[in-house]
């Protein structure tokens, strides 16, 4: 409806432009809100205060102008205006049926657009090194990322998921020398055990594992332990796989699936990380200082130069992250997304700095971020930290198996990815209202609930009907919950636009909320059967809207409670 007020308002301007009240270079930028005060009618736009000038006349002056060149629609039942020169548009009840026959001609398509008009986004996120089970804080870049990748294909884009993780370095060798420790027979508390060792239950699964020759397979790999505790190469890459496997099951658990895999240790062997070196020294960005090498990314805006190649002749992590950037890049993305957690905010200026240096074309900017904040579990009041597997955090498998996928997702999507999380299980539990996710759900399988009780009734819904008749529904409720049903394609799009999935889930608590006040105070299966089919399809397009915000959510849509 808001875009529909738009082209109202876009329209008339036009005429305006026409007639010589406004100049024919006026560009407007119309904003059209929602009121606080229904009295004030359904939406307002303040864009005659934003023109006046250019019309060099009063706003309210131009508002009248406005509402007067403002074209016929069904839609609207009138104009009025207020205060300096707001314009008030109040919907009509004519607008109640054209919306819900939309979305029930529209189905799961509802709310979604052509915005990407199929170019190419990759969105990475997880992106976890394989040395342990996927903690919470993974969870919630699976959560966002996943939701991200929904919304993106929802509003017109291709979309790539990937994942890139170090398959080799420090951690990596520790995790190897952890194992082999544990294959020889070692525990945490023995003198022998290497001082940076990983010391979770998870460990010993693994040793166990290659001890005994299994063959374990990954979304990207396969290997087989060759049960020789002094192999140190193959324990390395045995336990990249299992755990690999490992993480596999768990967003398999989550609802999450990747089309890439990327290895770091490719960027090296392909001889990419040499190449970007290389180029960035050819293009005059470099110096040796200390015995290191120097990228100049003060030259872009970092606030220091920072170091590309160490004393001892390695490279720091930010290097082949540019190297992957680039090769992103050479992959044809008009648009990259990382999602990560808020740990890599400092890294971003770098490899933007370093981008830029290569002198490739890629625009200043790229790649955009989405940063989560960690989460906080919590139960009775008090944080959970420790998992008997992992030892020394809460994995993700921990948090699904205790509360439920839908419940895991929906509570780390559910808040703006740049603030804390507290996760609370008990709430994550409950059967009440007080449980956001469950609150959406009840309202989406009370619907389903109204049907089964019409058929224990012996009697039918005919959509055909209830779409003639939708010019009973006249309270004041039906006509909130319709508005509030028409605004989730503008939501859809905002939360695309500004890559922030919570704003789907808090539209779907408030919808839910809408349906739940206005089932509890009107009674649907009436006698009235003309009333009792409208309301019927206000109710059938109030589920789907619900399962549409759902799905983008990954989150399931049930029948039954």
């Amino acid at each position: 409806m808001k875009q529909h007020i738009a082209d109202l308002i876009n329209t008339a301007l036009t005429t305006l432009i026409e007639n010589g009240t406004l100049p024919a270079d006026t560009q407007p930028n119309i904003m059209v809100e929602n009121t606080r005060d229904k009295s004030h009618g359904d939406f307002a736009s303040n864009i005659a205060l934003t023109l006046a000038k250019a019309a060099k006349c009063n706003p309210r002056e131009l508002s009248q102008k406005i509402c007067a060149a403002l074209p016929g629609s069904d839609n609207v039942e009138k104009t009025e205006i207020a205060g300096p020169g707001f314009i008030n548009f109040f919907v009509s009840d004519a607008s109640t049926g054209n919306l819900i026959k939309t979305i029930l001609q529209q189905k799961s398509d509802y709310g979604r657009n052509n915005d990407g008009a199929g170019k190419k986004v990759q969105i990475e996120f997880v992106s976890a090194n394989p040395t342990g089970p996927l903690h919470i804080g993974h969870g919630r870049g699976a959560a966002v990322g996943d939701c991200l990748s929904r919304l993106m294909e929802a509003t017109g884009w291709e979309v790539t998921r990937e994942f890139y993780y170090n398959d080799a370095g420090a951690q990596i060798n520790n995790l190897a020398l952890s194992v082999q420790a544990r294959c020889k027979g070692l525990t945490p508390e023995d003198p022998g055990w290497p001082e940076d060792g990983y010391r979770g239950a998870y460990i010993t699964e693994l040793a166990e594992s290659f001890m005994r020759g299994d063959t374990v397979s990954s979304e990207d790999q396969s290997f087989t332990g060759t049960q020789n505790a002094d192999d140190l190469e193959a324990i390395r890459h045995f336990a990249v796989a299992y755990l690999r496997h490992e993480q596999d099951l768990d967003l398999k658990a989550f609802g999450v699936d990747f089309d890439v895999y990327f290895l770091e240790s490719s960027l090296y062997s392909e001889g990419k990380v040499e190449e970007t070196v290389q180029t960035l020294i050819n293009n005059g960005y470099t110096y040796e200082d200390g015995g290191a090498l120097w990228l100049r990314t003060t030259d872009f805006g970092d606030d220091k130069d920072r170091v590309m190649r160490k004393t001892d002749g390695g490279y720091t992590y930010f290097v082949p992250d540019v190297a992957y950037h680039m090769n992103k890049w050479q992959r044809g993305f008009d648009t990259v997304i990382n999602e990560q957690g808020a740990d890599h905010h400092s890294t971003i200026t770098r490899v933007r700095a370093g981008l830029q240096a290569l002198n490739a074309g890629i625009p200043k900017g790229w790649p955009d971020y989405v940063l989560h904040q960690m989460a906080t579990v919590m139960r009775g009041g008090e944080e959970v930290k420790i998992s008997k597997r992992a030892g020394s955090y809460l994995t993700l498998r921990d948090l699904i198996d205790e509360v439920g996928r839908d419940a895991t997702r929906y509570f780390l999507a559910a808040r703006k990815s740049d603030s804390h999380l507290n996760f609370d299980i008990d709430l994550a539990r409950s059967e009440s209202a007080d449980n956001p996710v469950y609150y959406i759900q009840y309202a989406h399988a009370r619907v389903c609930s109204i049907f089964r009780k019409l058929a224990e009734n012996n009697q039918q819904w005919d959509e055909q009907t209830g779409q003639n008749a939708l010019d009973r529904l006249t309270l004041e409720s039906e006509k909130h919950l319709t508005i509030k049903l028409g605004r989730y394609p503008e939501v859809v799009k905002r939360a695309a636009d500004v890559r922030e999935p919570h704003l789907i889930a808090t539209y779907l608590y408030e919808l839910a909320s809408d349906f739940h006040t206005y089932y509890n105070s009107e009674k649907t299966l009436v006698d009235d059967t003309d009333l009792r089919n409208a309301r019927l399809t206000l109710a059938v397009a109030v589920r789907q809207v619900l399962a549409n915000g759902l799905d983008l959510l990954g989150v399931n849509a049930p029948d039954l409670m």
